[in-house]
């Protein structure tokens, strides 16, 4: 059954991983050579939005394996 309290907790493990893919995607995009977004949007890069896809699913499956447990 799904109370107050259980729900007020899946609300913070998911603001929780948000936040820290957030972080995670600014550091990556740090990391890397170059301007990530100038690369994707003005230069239509095609192989560095999927390397910035790959990115993404990467650390989301990270943060979701970290939250569940």
């Amino acid at each position: 059954m799904l109370t107050l309290s259980v729900f007020l907790a899946t609300l913070l493990y998911a603001l929780l991983g948000i936040v820290i893919f957030i972080v995670s995607f600014v550091l990556v995009d740090k990391l890397t050579p170059g301007e990530l977004w100038r690369e994707i949007i003005e230069r239509k890069n095609t192989a560095v939005a999927l390397l910035a896809g790959a990115v993404a699913i990467g650390i989301s499956n990270i943060i979701a394996a970290a939250v569940h447990g």
